[in-house]
Parts: structure tokens; sequence; C-alpha cells
């Protein structure tokens, strides 16, 4: 995971660096920039659209590169589509810069869709049979909250509200339910909303939950007062027994030490529907040699910016992007996550809560 943290850095920070040189290099071609006399001058005025891009780095610094990474990529589409068109019909490059205009229009509707993707919150559904003698279940599934980049704690309520509504068996919080940058007022209206539903709530630990860090205003075992609090139920590495159905079998995190999946699933009855919650999706294979009939995570948010969530998946790091994945007789899910990491643009993907309803005889 460090190799790939640091590959994902380099390649940010380079990406980011070269996007802002060739970005000021667009920007000068527009003819009211170019044209200025003064050759200072119009480089300088060239620098300025791009100095406010660069300026989002005070919200957030990803964000910015992100911004910056797309736009270069929409101007060099663009730039070709138009040299493409000129070649074709052999005309010469006007004074205006319409391949510049385009890169612009394309730029603002890709972020603003993707915007729009990472802040609404849609209804993903599944739906499978089992021989197993469970009757009808209905699962939901949310991971990745990452509370206070998309959704503070009253908008996070409102997303329960709606979950609340759908009669679920059982509502499992797959991970992440916080961030290091998460504040304590948004965490514990977050837990007063989980307490208020009707449907029971099952927590497993993600990588951020402890925090990795010290600067946020409460820690992991203040966290989990308030959701016990709340009346949610923790599984580190424990299973539960849902009406004489079905089981819930919560593992700790894999950043952490954490029990054989041997261990867990050996003493349960298998003539009863077993459901994993694993918030990182890396051990499919296992959990379906172990008898596990449903395995449920998140962690990587889908991809959350395409295509960075493929480089986990290609190395070998994660068993799936977002999704189902099928191993043999399990069903394997990973969510893109109700909110995501840092950044608020989903490309590719987009926030979602997944209700699962599983139909035994």
């Amino acid at each position: 995971m460090s190799f790939l943290w640091i590959l994902f850095v380099g390649f940010m920070g380079i990406g980011g660096l070269a996007a802002i040189i060739y970005l000021v290099t667009r920007f000068h071609k527009f003819s009211f920039i170019k044209n200025i006399k003064n050759r200072f001058l119009s480089w300088t005025v060239a620098c300025i659209p791009v100095l406010l891009m660069a300026s989002v780095a005070l919200y957030e610094r990803f964000t910015m590169i992100v911004i910056m990474l797309h736009c270069a990529l929409c101007f060099i589409l663009s730039d070709i589509g138009f040299a493409i068109y000129r070649k074709k019909t052999g005309k010469k490059p006007g004074e205006r810069y319409w391949g510049g205009v385009t890169a612009l229009i394309a730029t603002a509707l890709i972020l603003t869709g993707a915007w729009f993707c990472a802040y609404h919150v849609f209804r993903s559904g599944y739906e499978f049979n089992t021989v197993k003698k469970s009757g009808n279940i209905r699962i939901a599934l949310i991971a990745d909250s990452h509370l206070d980049v998309t959704l503070d704690g009253e908008r996070f309520a409102r997303q329960m509200e709606r979950i609340d509504t759908e009669g679920a068996d059982a509502l499992i919080i797959d991970g992440d339910f916080v961030d290091d940058d998460s504040s304590r007022v948004d965490m514990e209206i977050a837990c007063e909303a989980l307490g208020r539903m009707k449907t029971p709530v099952y927590f497993v630990y993600g990588n951020h939950d402890r925090g990795y860090y010290q600067y946020r205003d409460f820690d992991g075992l203040y966290l989990a007062k308030c959701l016990r609090d709340n009346g949610v139920t923790i599984l580190r590495d424990e299973s539960v027994l849902i009406d004489d159905r079905f089981y819930i079998v919560g593992r700790e995190d894999r950043s952490w030490d954490r029990a054989e999946l041997s261990a867990l699933l050996e003493p349960l009855d298998h003539t009863k529907y077993i459901v994993v919650a694993d918030h990182q999706p890396c051990e499919f294979d296992e959990e379906a040699d172990q008898g596990a009939d449903l395995v449920l995570s998140g962690h990587t948010h889908g991809g959350h910016v395409w295509p960075s969530g493929y480089f986990g998946y290609w190395f070998g790091v994660n068993d799936g992007i977002w999704g189902l994945y099928d191993h043999g007789d399990t069903h394997c899910i990973v969510t893109s996550g109700i909110s995501g990491w840092a950044i608020p643009f989903k490309t590719g993907t987009y926030s979602e809560y997944v209700i699962i309803d599983i139909h035994g005889t």
C-alpha cells in the first residue's frame, strides 16, 4: 500500500506541475492575451487563470490537481481534434482559439457532472437467490462516508432517513465512517441519526476510522462510544446471528492485526446465510473458499477519479473496484461509497447506498 501511495502522490505532484506549465502556454494562445504587445505582460496575464485554479489548493490540494489535470486533458484532446479537422478540411488556424474555448466548456461540464456524482447519493440494488432456508433478507450497505467531505452530519442524517424507509433487516456501515478531518460535532450528529433509525445498524472499521493523525478533535475510543451509545453494534472479528436466519460477520480492517478468516467462519452454522463485511476488498477468494455467501466491501470509492482505482486492481492490492464480482457461489459487492475521500468530484463512478435482496427458501 505504501508503494501505491507513493506512486499516487508522485503522479499527482508531477502531473499537477506539468499541467500548470502546459495550461499557461494554452491560455497564452487566446488572441486577447497573445496580442498584448508587452511580452512579459502577456505571459503574466496568461498565468492569472492558472493561478486562480491553483488557489483551490487553499481548500484542498488534491482537488486543485484534479481540476488542473482535467483541464489540461481537455486542452490536449481539443487541440488534437481541431488539428485533425483542419488537416481534413484544409483550413488554416484562425485568429480565435476555438480549441481553447471548447476545452474550457468541456472542463466545466465534466467537473460539474463529477461534482453532482459526488454530492448526489444514488440508490443501487442487487438481487440474489439462495438455496439456504433463510427466507427473504434485505440488507442496506454504506461505506466511506468520510464525514465532512461531501456529507456533514446533517446531510448524512437525511441519507439515513432515506435508507430507513427501505425496510432492511440490517444496515451495514462498512468502514471509513469518519476521516482525519471529520469534526466531533458532525460525527455526533451522524451517530445520533443512526440512533433514530428503526433499522438495526452494524459497523465495521475502515482504515481511516481510528485516525492516522492526531489533529481531529476526537479519537477512536470516543467514536466507538458514540456509536454504541446510539445502539450501533460494532463488529471487530465478530459475528452476530440475525433472527436465526443469517449471520453478519464483521472483520477487523486489514490495516490492523486481525483474526484468521477460518477462525471466524468455521464455528458458524453453514446452513444459514453468511454475510461477511470486510472494508477492503482484498480476500475474495479466501472468503469464498471459507463458505461466505455474500461479501461486502468499500474502500475503493469506485475508483473515485478515473482511472486511479485501476492501479490498486492491476497491482493486486484490491480484488475489485466497484460493483459485483462473483467468486464461485459467493457474491462479492464493492460499493463506490456514500461519499469520498478529500476530493469533491467523482468521475467514472458516483456516490451510492446499496440495497441487497436475497431470496431464500
